[in-house]
C-alpha cells in the first residue's frame, strides 16, 4: 500500500538519476511507484531544450489546395451540421450537409492554394515542429531523496542513463 504524502509547493528537489531519453527516465519513474516510492514528489524535468523541426515533404501548390480541401471539409461540415442541429432543417439536412462539404473544400482549396503561391517559394515544405531535451532529470523532494537513489539502484541501469 502507497503511502503518497502531498508534496509542498516549492520544496527543494534533488536530482537523484539523469537520462538520455524520456522513455527511460518514465521507466525509472514507474520502477519507483512500483516501489510504493510516493511518486506525487517526483519531478521528471527535460533540460536543454531546443526546437526541433522535422521536414515531411515537399509542398507544392496542388498539394497546399488538396489539404486545404480536406481542412475547409472539415469545417464545412461542422458548421453544416451546427446549422442542421439549431435551425431544424430536417427534410434537407442531407442536402445542408453536402453543400457545406462541398462549400468548405472549395474555398478551403482556393484559399491555401492562393496563400502558398503568395509566398513565392519561401517555404516550399511541409515540416512538424517540436520541443526535444538533451536528458532528463528525476527530481525528487530533498527529504525523499536517499530512499529513491536507493530504490533506483536496485533498477537495472541502462546503459546510455547514469545516476548521478
Amino acid at each position: 500500500m502507497s503511502t503518497e504524502t502531498t508534496p509542498q509547493a516549492g520544496a527543494p528537489k534533488t536530482t537523484v538519476a539523469t537520462y538520455p531519453t524520456y522513455r527511460e527516465a518514465e521507466r525509472a519513474v514507474d520502477f519507483l511507484s512500483d516501489k510504493d516510492f510516493p511518486v506525487a514528489r517526483i519531478a521528471i524535468v527535460g533540460t536543454g531544450l531546443r526546437t526541433v523541426e522535422r521536414v515531411a515533404g515537399r509542398m507544392t501548390t496542388g498539394r497546399a489546395a488538396l489539404t486545404g480541401a480536406g481542412q475547409g471539409a472539415m469545417i464545412g461540415l461542422v458548421f453544416a451540421l451546427l446549422f442542421g442541429i439549431f435551425f431544424d432543417v430536417e427534410e434537407a439536412f442531407i442536402g445542408v450537409l453536402i453543400y457545406g462539404l462541398v462549400a468548405g473544400s472549395i474555398f478551403g482549396a482556393a484559399f491555401a492554394a492562393i496563400f502558398h503561391a503568395a509566398q513565392g517559394g519561401r517555404r516550399d515544405f511541409a515540416s512538424v515542429t517540436g520541443m526535444e531535451a538533451e536528458r532528463y532529470e528525476i527530481q525528487v523532494d530533498h527529504e525523499a531523496s536517499a530512499q529513491a537513489k536507493q530504490l533506483l539502484g536496485e533498477l537495472d541501469a541502462p546503459t546510455t542513463g547514469a545516476a548521478t
